[in-house]
């Protein structure tokens, strides 16, 4: 039997790994659990909408190189939270904790 828990999804094609682990390091920190799954290519904007329509807490990650954007469910196709190309550090954890965030509840950071 398959038990899917509750997470936030991140669908890639080609990231950048280092990118990838400071996303996963921000949603690490608010404690929500994760899965990255890779995909075919596609934008980062249905990479996005996919994974958050298929997660069960309705955000959701799409990377596309170093492209990345934050989706939430019932959200339209392009109407993404945040959306960074080629940001720094300090931005991929950001983007990762407030994915956490939203689940949450919480505000986002800054």
């Amino acid at each position: 039997m398959v038990v899917n828990k509750p997470s936030i999804f991140i669908y890639t094609y080609e990231p950048d790994r280092e990118d990838l682990k400071e996303i996963l390091a921000g949603i690490e920190e608010e404690g929500v659990l994760y899965e990255v799954y890779e995909k075919e290519q596609e934008s980062v904007e249905k990479l996005a909408f996919e994974a958050a329509n298929d997660s069960m807490l309705g955000s959701g990650i799409g990377i596309s190189r170093k492209e990345m954007a934050m989706q939430m469910r019932l959200l339209p196709l392009g109407k993404n939270v945040f959306r960074l190309y080629n940001p720094s550090r300090e931005a991929l954890r950001m983007l990762g904790a407030n994915s956490a965030r939203a689940v949450k509840k919480m505000p986002f950071k800054e």
